[in-house]
C-alpha cells in the first residue's frame, strides 16, 4: 500500500493543504493508535508505537495513496506530562477538530479490556456536538476470549449509549481482526477504494 508518513504539525499553520479527506485517530495514551494505524496501511512501524503512554505529542499525518490522509491525534489521559503540555495538546487537537474543513470522521479508540473513562465519553459527546462522525474501535480483542470479548462489546456499548454514531468494531493488531470492517466503515464515511484486495497488499517500502 502507498502509505508515507507526511509531517508533524504543532500548529494549525503545519497542516498539510486540505485537498483530500481526512480520517483522523484519537484515544487514551497508550490504548493502541500507532498499532491501528500500522495494521490498517500494512506497514510496520510507519506510525511510532511506545511503551511510554504520551509519546505522540504532535498531530502526525500520514498520507494513504491520493485517497487520504490518515491523522494520529496525541494521546489523551494517562499521559506523565505537565499539566501545561497537556493543556497545550488539548488546544492543539480542539482546533484541528473544530477548523479542519476536510475532516471526515473520528476514529475513537478504546481498550476494550477497560470501561469507557470521562474523557472517552467527553469526547464522543463533543464529536457529537460539532456533527463529526465517531467510529468506535475496541483493540486489544485478542487479549479475551471470544465470548468475553462479546460481553464486553455489549457492556460498552450499553454504557455509551446516545453517544455513538455506529456501533464499536473488535479490533485486533495481532490477529488482524476487524481490520476489513474498519476500512469498510471508512469508506463509507470517506469514501475510497472499493477494492479492498489492493489494502491487504503489503507495501514494497521499508
Amino acid at each position: 500500500m502507498d502509505a508515507a508518513f507526511v509531517k508533524a504539525a504543532y500548529r494549525k499553520e503545519h497542516f498539510p493543504p486540505p485537498d483530500r479527506p481526512e480520517i483522523a485517530f484519537a484515544g487514551r495514551s497508550n490504548v493502541g493508535k500507532s498499532s491501528l494505524i500500522n495494521v490498517l496501511v500494512n506497514r510496520r512501524g510507519l506510525a511510532r508505537t511506545s511503551a511510554s503512554p504520551g509519546r505522540t505529542q504532535a498531530i502526525n499525518f500520514f498520507r494513504l495513496g491520493d485517497a487520504f490522509y490518515l491523522v494520529d491525534l496525541p494521546g489523551y489521559g494517562f499521559a506523565k506530562v505537565p499539566l501545561s503540555v497537556k493543556e497545550s495538546w488539548r488546544r492543539m487537537v480542539e482546533e484541528y477538530l473544530l477548523n479542519r474543513t476536510n475532516l471526515a470522521a473520528v476514529v475513537v479508540i478504546l481498550d476494550i479490556r477497560r470501561d469507557p473513562a470521562p474523557g472517552d465519553k467527553e469526547l464522543l459527546d463533543w464529536l457529537i456536538t460539532y456533527g463529526i462522525p465517531a467510529l468506535p474501535v475496541l483493540t486489544k480483542a485478542d487479549k479475551l476470549s471470544r465470548n468475553q470479548a462479546q460481553g464486553r462489546l455489549r457492556d460498552i456499548t450499553t454504557s455509551l449509549s446516545g453517544l455513538l454514531h455506529m456501533p464499536p468494531i473488535l479490533f485486533s493488531a495481532k490477529t488482524r481482526q476487524g481490520r476489513d470492517e474498519i476500512w469498510k466503515a471508512i469508506h463509507s464515511l470517506a469514501g475510497g477504494p472499493r477494492d479492498y484486495s489492493s489494502l491487504n497488499r503489503p507495501s514494497s517500502n521499508p
